[in-house]
């Protein structure tokens, strides 16, 4: 079978090694003859998947003492809601950056709960570019950002100097580049980007700051309930997070956080190169402000559509269509994608301007 050229924005493209052995596991688990679907969340087999998965984040990512590791159900989507209930205090305020679809979604849940601060937003240039210079309100009770937005392909190149607890949506680029977790309160991400299948969400989260709402929290809701039960207050999402632990191993066997930020380095400046130098194609966000993870871009001349479609499906090249509120082609790069993949889009892109040039 030739091999597909997986471009999709999420759920996205995981590596072939860990596809197998999750494959595998579903049929016959630790040689258990049973499958992991089957086997109770609270055997000692599932609680040492959990236990490794939590290990594996904060030996990545660096967690410094003093945070908990969750995965949970519900998406970031349910997230939204969870971050107003355990940061914002009763007739309290938070302050939003909203730079796309998610970080507006995000700030809509939090207005049920209380006085929320859209302090800066890239709406007026359809969310191309990462606000700057904004000030940040020292009575508000946290920040939030959505550090990468997938569907208008920017992301926060710095992270914003904050005299209020941060909190950050990293649904998109977690594990694609080195961060500083201490500057963080939270930091939460659905884990179908750049983790496993989508059904579990990765949450950090730093224990002082719970427990100072003053409101009373659905158990659901409540962090330090979830803490308390060690991700396993409900029944946890057993395989998205077996397979995010082996998604997790495989980037540490490779060299972890610093070797896969300079592949996507590498993968980014090849894309955004060729999208520069043809005459062919414009890119749709900022340059300075252009996501690693997603590459958005638009035919200059939207008659030649159908000769580039059939051109990059020929090659074997899916998911790249761009969403409905840009238009256009969104090349996601996610971790997995290997750098033949980018090198595969950008040579129908050389062949292309050759052809109609």
């Amino acid at each position: 079978m030739s091999k597909v050229h997986n471009f999709s924005a999420g759920p996205c493209i995981l590596p072939q090694e860990v596809l197998k052995k999750a494959s595998e596991a579903v049929i016959n688990f630790n040689n258990l003859n049973l499958s992991l679907l089957e086997i109770s969340h609270r055997s000692k087999d599932f609680v040492a998947v959990m236990d490794k998965a939590q290990a594996l984040v904060k030996e990545l990512l660096g967690v410094p003492d003093g945070y908990s590791i969750l995965f949970l159900q519900g998406g970031a989507s349910l997230g939204f809601l969870k971050v107003p209930y355990n940061f914002m205090k009763e007739g309290g305020s938070a302050a939003y950056v909203n730079t796309g679809v998610w970080a507006s979604k995000a700030l809509k849940e939090a207005q049920q709960l209380g006085n929320i601060k859209e302090i800066a937003s890239s709406k007026d240039k359809n969310f191309n570019y990462i606000p700057k210079g904004y000030s940040i309100p020292t009575d508000a009770d946290y920040l939030h950002i959505t550090t990468n937005n997938t569907i208008f392909g920017t992301q926060f190149k710095n992270i914003p100097t904050c005299p209020i607890p941060l909190i950050a949506d990293m649904s998109s680029d977690i594990f694609s580049k080195k961060i500083d977790v201490s500057k963080f309160d939270l930091i939460y991400a659905g884990a179908q980007k750049n983790m496993g299948p989508a059904g579990t969400t990765l949450y950090i989260v730093k224990d002082s700051a719970l427990g100072k709402t003053g409101r009373k929290i659905p158990s659901m809701l409540d962090f330090q309930v979830h803490i308390k039960g060690e991700s396993m207050f409900n029944t946890p999402p057993v395989y998205p997070v077996y397979v995010s632990m082996l998604t997790l191993q495989w980037l540490k066997d490779n060299g972890g956080v610093e070797w896969i930020e300079k592949i996507n380095q590498q993968k980014a400046d090849l894309l955004y190169n060729e999208i520069d130098a043809n005459p062919f194609f414009v890119g749709t966000a900022e340059k300075e402000d252009r996501s690693n993870m997603n590459a958005t871009f638009v035919l200059k001349d939207e008659k030649l559509a159908d000769e580039f479609n059939n051109m990059w499906k020929a090659a074997n090249i899916s998911g790249i269509v761009g969403h409905r509120d840009v238009g256009g082609y969104r090349a996601s790069m996610y971790n997995a994608l290997p750098l033949e993949s980018v090198k595969a889009l950008v040579d129908v892109m050389k062949a292309f301007a050759i052809k109609f040039g």
